[in-house]
């Protein structure tokens, strides 16, 4: 099954680009380029209350998925 993101709404768009900074922020943690400190710096980042829970539970899964 093909999916084009391009044609997504803008905010799902967001969304998807919020779930891969949290993977990308738990992968720096977990391979020691980063400390826990950028998840609080990326969640201050983001504005409005959804984004910040949306990111919140994507670092959760992540940190799970990769065994943190």
């Amino acid at each position: 099954m093909n999916h084009n993101l391009a044609l997504l709404p803008s905010e799902q768009k967001q969304l998807v680009e919020i779930d891969k900074q949290a993977a990308y922020a738990v992968w720096q943690v977990k391979n020691g380029v980063a400390d826990n400190t950028i998840f609080s710096q990326e969640l201050k980042a983001l504005r409005g209350i959804s984004q910040q829970e949306h990111y919140q539970n994507c670092v959760a899964r992540y940190q799970q998925k990769m065994g943190m």
